[in-house]
Formats: structure tokens, C-alpha cells, sequence
């Protein structure tokens, strides 16, 4: 069964992160490969006391703009598809959500 992973990136980090989830093994659909969708947005946040905020600053809310990321991706290579946006993404907390596709 497949799973949908959404997560918010920078657009400078649109293609790193990409590969590398398509390299864990997302981004199939069939016969194809690589397959994604991406939409613009803005995220907000406010960085807490020890955070280390890659944009912004901490104790300021910030709004910035990003893409939201879909692909799919195996359900038993959820481990290896989620260590791998952690791995690529330039933000310590990277924002995703993983859906259980029916």
C-alpha cells in the first residue's frame, strides 16, 4: 500500500530534497518515476528559545515562502523516505504530514 508525503521546502531546496526522496524510493506511480507535485505558499513560525532557525530569527514570527511537496511513496519505506527529507532539508524541523492512501 502507498503513503503521500507532504512537506513544506524552500524553493532553493525544491531539487535536493526531491532527489533524495526519490532516491529512498518515493516518486512511483506505475511505470513512471520521479513523480511530484508542488504549489506556492507561504509558512509561518515562530522560532523558540534553543532553536537555530535556518530563516528568520528567533522570538520573531516569521512568514516566508515555500512549496508544498506531495509524492507518494511505498508504505515499507516510510524509515528510509523520511530519513532521507530529514537528511536533504535545510530546516531543523522540517514540516510533513504522511497519509495512508486507500
Amino acid at each position: 500500500m502507498n503513503r503521500k508525503l507532504v512537506v513544506f521546502v524552500p524553493a532553493e531546496a525544491l531539487d535536493a530534497v526531491r532527489d533524495a526522496l526519490f532516491g529512498a524510493g518515493a516518486g512511483r506511480i506505475g511505470d513512471y518515476e520521479r513523480c511530484s507535485w508542488y504549489t506556492e505558499g507561504t509558512g509561518t513560525f515562530l522560532a523558540g528559545e534553543g532553536t537555530s532557525p535556518t530563516i528568520g530569527e528567533r522570538g520573531r514570527e516569521e512568514r516566508v515562502p515555500e512549496l508544498r511537496l506531495e509524492t507518494v511513496f511505498p508504505a515499507e519505506r516510510q524509515d528510509e523516505v523520511i530519513a532521507a527529507l530529514r537528511s536533504a532539508h535545510p530546516y531543523e524541523e522540517p514540516a510533513y504530514d504522511v497519509y495512508a492512501l486507500v
